[in-house]
């Protein structure tokens, strides 16, 4: 699989899947869980409560991922996963670890072969940048699927030349 690096706004991605960094609600927040819900329009929020009505009435656990619909969004689906918050007492990457492989899970159940990433839990979760972008890249790297191409999509220039860095000190 090829790991694209981007900055930008990921609800302007023509792919079959972006991936939303939801809340447990699946009802909409702040960052890029509003954004792709305000700009997905109505039809995201009632799959989503649908979901929780049908599959997750407790709330989607983290590290977990659902599908729904793109809405009015270019990318046909919205995978939402549910990412930890950090926590400097407690090592919780697994749980990182596990939104970006249920997530690859999801995009093959749907058939999707490109998906747009946004570095899930690095913004009101806490997770420290350099760390969320390592261990982004290193399980789309290392996770087995049949996407062909996944796109980190980094919304600030600084967070992106930082990925930039990381990205260059894997290899």
């Amino acid at each position: 699989m090829d790991i694209v690096l981007a900055q930008g706004d990921i609800t302007t991605y023509d792919v079959d899947a972006i991936v939303n960094a939801a809340n447990h609600s699946l009802l909409g927040g702040g960052g890029v869980d509003g954004a792709i819900h305000r700009a997905g329009g109505p039809a995201i929020l009632a799959e989503c409560r649908r979901i929780r009505q049908e599959e997750w009435p407790e709330g989607l656990p983290t590290g977990e991922a659902v599908v729904t619909t793109g809405g009015d969004l270019p990318a046909r689906h919205v995978i939402h996963t549910v990412g930890p918050t950090w926590a400097k007492t407690e090592d919780r990457s697994d749980l990182l670890r596990s939104c970006y492989r249920t997530s690859l899970r999801v995009a093959d159940e749907i058939g999707a072969r490109t998906v747009a990433f946004p570095l899930v839990s690095a913004g009101v979760y806490r997770w420290p940048k350099d760390d969320a972008v390592r261990l982004a890249v290193t399980t789309l790297r290392d996770t087995p699927t049949q996407v062909t191409t996944s796109t980190l999509v980094l919304f600030d220039h600084a967070t992106y030349e930082l990925a930039r860095q990381v990205v260059a000190g894997l290899t």
